[in-house]
């Protein structure tokens, strides 16, 4: 807003006390985590319209009869917010203990996916549990499903609507939806089929994004009994030219899983089948450590890698006498260093004298 002389005012809203500045179109939840307030959610998710379905974000506004929830309710000039007082916070214990009376466990293997501890961690924070109110459950989960990668344990889902969230608005898919309601309240595909005979993409986002462990990484979870503690390191998808950070997961240096990294400037969260699950080739049994080379034999034999290079050379100079030089074209990797792109598109231009040189950014 500005004054009548013009110059712009700041905006700014009273939190637990203190003056604090916000944009406009900001929540009091973005206000007050920007401003290291630890407000407890279990339906938000940055990258997902707000939803106020949880409740546990709610904040007493100064004003209002009723407590608010912060991630819906817009920062106004002028509100006066606390965020954690008593009342608020037995109100958050309650709301908690209600959402795991009727989930038969809260501490999962961080394996099943990046927020998968979410509510146990709200859990222990609130020494809430589920005996008060314990009742009747909803969800049903669909262990039938063979597909692969994700894990359909309903009976832990608190009906957040994430997963369905994040498969409508970041992927566009609309693979998984909702049927009935109350304690019938399912998560389902069309037709309640499986997941291979729907819309799906595996990419994993759902798994990523839920925060119970309804929905899990199976491929991950296979180390689940395996020793050694779980090790994080930061890198970068190989597969194209993308550049999705990633989260590699290891176990005594064994990779056990990858994990999109909800801060990669690339793709903030997202991945895709490939980079989210396909990563076995890395330690299986038939790669290739050692160059080979076909014998006179007709029979491949390992060799050092100077004679594996010198051998690549002679096949690449018999095409070029044979069959002219447009007999070989180059393709790069999307990923590789500078230095390397430039070697390859040399090796090709310089070398060969022809322009057949491309790399998997344009795919």
């Amino acid at each position: 807003m500005s004054s009548a002389d013009g110059e712009k005012k700041l905006n700014t809203i009273s939190l637990d006390g203190e003056t604090v500045s916000f944009l406009d179109g900001e929540t009091i939840y973005e206000v007050a985590t920007r401003n290291r307030k630890n407000i407890p959610t279990l339906c938000y998710d940055s990258r997902l319209d707000a939803f106020g379905g949880c409740r546990l974000c709610v904040v007493e506004l100064e004003g209002s009869r009723n407590p608010v929830a912060s991630c819906t309710t817009k920062a106004a000039p002028g509100m006066a917010v606390r965020s954690a007082t008593k009342k608020i916070e037995k109100y958050r214990k309650t709301l908690l203990e209600m959402v795991e009376s009727e989930n038969p466990e809260t501490k999962v293997d961080p394996l099943r996916g990046y927020a998968s501890h979410e509510l146990s961690t709200l859990s222990n924070r609130y020494a809430a549990g589920n005996g008060r109110f314990k009742g009747k459950q909803s969800g049903k989960s669909n262990l039938d499903d063979t597909n692969p990668f994700i894990l359909r344990d309903y009976d832990l889902c608190i009906s957040c609507y994430r997963c369905v969230r994040v498969c409508a608005e970041q992927e566009g898919d609309y693979a998984i939806s909702i049927m009935n309601r109350g304690f019938h309240t399912q998560i389902t595909t069309e037709f309640n089929g499986l997941l291979k005979e729907s819309e799906c993409t595996f990419c994993g986002q759902c798994v990523q994004t839920c925060p119970t462990g309804a929905l899990g990484d199976k491929k991950a979870m296979r180390a689940v009994d395996l020793p050694g503690e779980i090790e994080k390191t930061r890198t970068i998808c190989p597969y194209c030219g993308v550049g999705c950070s990633v989260d590699v997961l290891t176990k005594n240096e064994n990779i056990v899983g990858v994990q999109p990294a909800m801060d990669g400037p690339a793709n903030k969260g997202a991945l895709c089948v490939k980079g989210q699950f396909a990563f076995d080739f890395v330690q299986h049994s038939d790669r290739l450590t050692t160059p080979l080379v076909r014998g006179q034999d007709g029979k491949l034999h390992e060799v050092k890698w100077d004679e594996a290079l010198d051998r690549a050379a002679e096949g690449f100079q018999r095409a070029r006498t044979k069959y002219g030089r447009d007999s070989v074209y180059g393709v790069a990797s999307g990923r590789a260093p500078s230095e390397a792109a430039y070697m390859m598109q040399k090796f090709i231009r310089a070398g060969f004298g022809t322009n057949y040189i491309d790399n998997c950014s344009r795919a």
